[in-house]
């Protein structure tokens, strides 16, 4: 009888979702840092109640300590021990979008440190719409502090792939969910001071906020707290920025050119001069929002030294489009604003 061949080691199964959560929710436990997957951006998340975890955040994307940060929940249940009032408002709100590109901010409870608001009295608070940051949250327990995943001031990821580019090993785990479906950040909806007011234009459109509320939802830039991205520069890639009418851009993307520097525009445009290159997003502010920050880091890469783009109306999620256009073209302070 010829001898029996020897059996061979059983293949490695190739890692599931499950596997990926239950490893994205130990590095939580133990105080290290997991960029999750959302709707709207990857996040760089840490466990909310660990302040030495939510302080590395800070260092890791060079982000004032001042920034507050959005603290994600597993579901609206959790409003209560994070926010000591919560206005009937705010409860519409979260009732009609939450899961979804909605942060609330609301005054804090002893639950939020100041490392988490920025030393505010206030606290932002959101349910991601990602099934995976769902999963995490729920099985975390608590809340995760996060905000994108990427060096501060720059474009925002929506890709793990942009993660990685961007933030290499400093992340303990990047938790992939695939490319996010709204591609801008959520719309934060400021309640501290009982009426709404809006802090930064996001993925759920003033229009829709209005017609849940009843009232008319003003734009606070001063005089309220504090809020992610509300930066006057910010969400800026390498290359410059430029800002035109439709009509303008091929006159100025040629004065560009001709000057010597390379130039994209961010559209489909026809007669471009040579040298010029298009690159197309949809027309529709949905589509424009998904592929904007994929974009921007599409025309870095190739090297470009200036994009000329023309912001949308400003009306549904063309608002926020715009608003993230017209930071990043902003002018930027030396260390990167």
């Amino acid at each position: 009888m010829s001898p029996r061949a020897p059996v061979p080691p059983p293949a490695a199964r190739p890692p599931s979702a499950s596997d990926d959560v239950d490893r994205a929710v130990a590095v939580l436990r133990a105080g290290g840092l997991v960029a999750l997957p959302t709707e709207t951006v990857y996040g760089l998340g840490a466990d909310a109640a660990n302040e030495l975890a939510v302080r590395r955040i800070f260092a890791v994307k060079g982000r004032p300590s001042t920034h507050p940060l959005i603290v994600h929940l597993s579901g609206a249940g959790a409003l209560e021990s994070w926010a000591t009032a919560v206005p009937e408002g705010a409860r519409r709100l979260a009732e009609a979008f939450w899961p979804g590109p909605l942060t609330l901010v609301l005054l804090r409870t002893a639950r939020a440190s100041d490392a988490v608001t920025g030393g505010q009295p206030t606290v932002a608070l959101r349910v991601p719409a990602h099934p995976l940051a769902l999963e995490v949250l729920a099985r975390l327990g608590g809340g995760v502090a996060a905000p994108s995943a990427n060096r501060f001031g720059g474009v925002s990821p929506t890709s793990a792939e942009h993660v990685r580019a961007d933030l290499g090993p400093e992340v303990d785990f990047v938790l992939d969910g695939g490319p996010c479906a709204v591609g801008v950040e959520s719309s934060i909806v400021d309640f501290s001071s009982g009426s709404p007011a809006l802090l930064r234009p996001g993925g759920v459109s003033r229009e829709a906020l209005e017609r849940v509320l009843g009232v008319l939802v003003p734009t606070r830039s001063e005089g309220g707290p504090r809020a992610p991205g509300t930066l006057p520069s910010h969400y800026a890639p390498r290359a410059g920025l430029v800002l035109a009418p439709r009509e303008a851009l091929a006159a100025r993307a040629a004065a560009l050119a001709a000057s010597g520097r390379r130039v994209a525009v961010l559209g489909q445009l026809d007669g471009l001069p040579a040298g010029v290159v298009a690159y197309p997003v949809p027309e529709d502010a949905v589509g424009f929002a998904r592929e904007l920050y994929a974009t921007l880091r599409a025309i870095d890469e190739a090297g470009f030294d200036v994009i000329v783009a023309a912001p949308p109306p400003p009306e549904g999620l063309g608002l926020a489009v715009r608003d993230r256009l017209e930071r990043a073209a902003a002018p930027r302070k030396s260390g990167g604003g």
